[in-house]
């Protein structure tokens, strides 16, 4: 039987593992007929892709130019900022964006962060106070990331609702599936709010630096190199919308495999010197991004398959977390497991900037919510899912909880 990928697919939304173990042994570089790409669900196809300079990062440039000019013109802000993200680059402008922001947001200073990340969990799960049941991704882990992202750039907490509503409209156009003309208009009134209020952000800073990274930014120089305002801009937009929503995915799609698989719950809240692993395997079973995706330059075979330049190719990063190939029993959550690094920051060159702060962000928020709470559990028996191939979240996660 052909394989038909409809990811979409409300039941592939809900549970695409199942599709994602055919695609792997039966067709392991499939062409979707639908994406009018291709699609790689192995572990050593996904790494080996994430290194290859066959494919190309900058998926957006072709997508733009391919839009007729009156379509174009309706998403000028999200065309002059999204294309300057280095996510979306390639050497040598990846290079150079990346080792400038790097001199600001490297490991050191986002692990740095974590007082004040321990700060705003307690401050949120303070708020929770004598509630029994509640929506975790709307109480927590939508908030948490936002505010410690703000408080990087140092961004007033009582902003909170505004940015979370810019970045949410932003997803419309880079994580939804969704097709109306509405999401352009929507994403692009977002971005525009957004630059606007940054550029402005940026300005008070030039005149009067303060302590957070956004000045540190503005200041930074590597010799005569130094970002400019638009490159500013984008790179703030970038640090709020990528650095909240996935870290929003990671916290929520944790909190539901440790809710599916209590004894690896109690493991963690008899031994809590687990949670560095633990959370390395929480990213790795229900990983915070569904793909990543790349453009081929040269004309090469993978599996039998001829990519010619110009192809799209998804990298499926939870279909590689899976992969029985790299994991013994993938589907099981092991929160001492053994085994190579999972992909859920991609690898390589382009590993996501903000990995240490994720990271760092899952090691307090997990042990915070199990210590405030003795009990919780899911208080609905299904979640609603993202329809999105570079998400994987929920739309909310409603729970119940008892007081330690």
């Amino acid at each position: 039987m052909n394989i038909d990928f409809k990811p979409d697919d409300p039941a592939t939304l809900a549970d695409p593992y199942a599709l994602f173990t055919r695609m792997r042994d039966e067709d392991p570089c499939h062409w979707s007929p639908r994406l009018k790409s291709w699609v790689l669900t192995r572990y050593d196809d996904v790494k080996a892709v994430t290194q290859d300079g066959m494919l190309s990062s900058n998926r957006l440039e072709p997508f733009f130019a391919s839009m007729p000019g009156e379509e174009a013109r309706k998403i000028g802000d999200i065309v002059r900022y999204l294309s300057l993200w280095m996510v979306f680059k390639d050497p040598p402008e990846h290079t150079r964006l990346r080792r400038l922001t790097s001199k600001v947001l490297h490991a050191k200073s986002m692990q740095g962060m974590r007082p004040q990340i321990e700060a705003i969990a307690g401050w949120l799960l303070d708020g929770l106070q004598g509630q029994e049941e509640f929506d975790f991704i709307a109480e927590f882990a939508g908030p948490l990331p936002c505010l410690v992202i703000m408080a990087m750039l140092g961004v007033p907490r009582e902003d909170l609702k505004l940015m979370k509503r810019l970045s949410d409209d932003m997803a419309l156009f880079i994580g939804s599936s969704r097709v109306s003309a509405q999401k352009y208009e929507t994403a692009q009134a977002a971005t525009q709010q957004m630059a606007a209020y940054f550029r402005s952000l940026i300005e008070t800073r030039r005149i009067a630096p303060g302590e957070d990274m956004l000045s540190q930014l503005v200041h930074l120089r590597d010799g005569d190199d130094a970002l400019n305002d638009d490159e500013l801009v984008a790179t703030c937009i970038l640090l709020l919308f990528a650095g909240h929503e996935t870290t929003t995915n990671h916290i929520a799609n944790g909190l539901l495999s440790l809710m599916q698989f209590p004894r690896q719950t109690q493991k963690l809240r008899d031994d809590p010197s687990l949670i560095n692993a633990a959370v390395e395997e929480l990213l790795r079973h229900e990983g915070p991004s569904g793909a990543q995706v790349r453009v081929v330059m040269v004309e090469h075979e993978r599996h039998g398959k001829t990519l010619k330049p110009g192809d799209r190719l998804f990298m499926m990063l939870n279909a590689a977390n899976r992969d029985p190939r790299a994991y013994a029993e993938p589907d099981v959550l092991d929160i001492e497991r053994d085994g190579p690094a999972h992909l859920s920051f991609g690898f390589g060159a382009h590993i996501c900037l903000g990995f240490p702060l994720a990271r760092t962000e899952g090691q307090v928020a997990f042990p915070a919510v199990l210590r405030r709470y003795a009990h919780i559990e899911p208080a609905t028996e299904t979640q609603q899912w993202l329809n999105s191939l570079v998400f994987r979240g929920m739309t909310a996660l409603p729970v119940r909880v008892k007081a330690g």
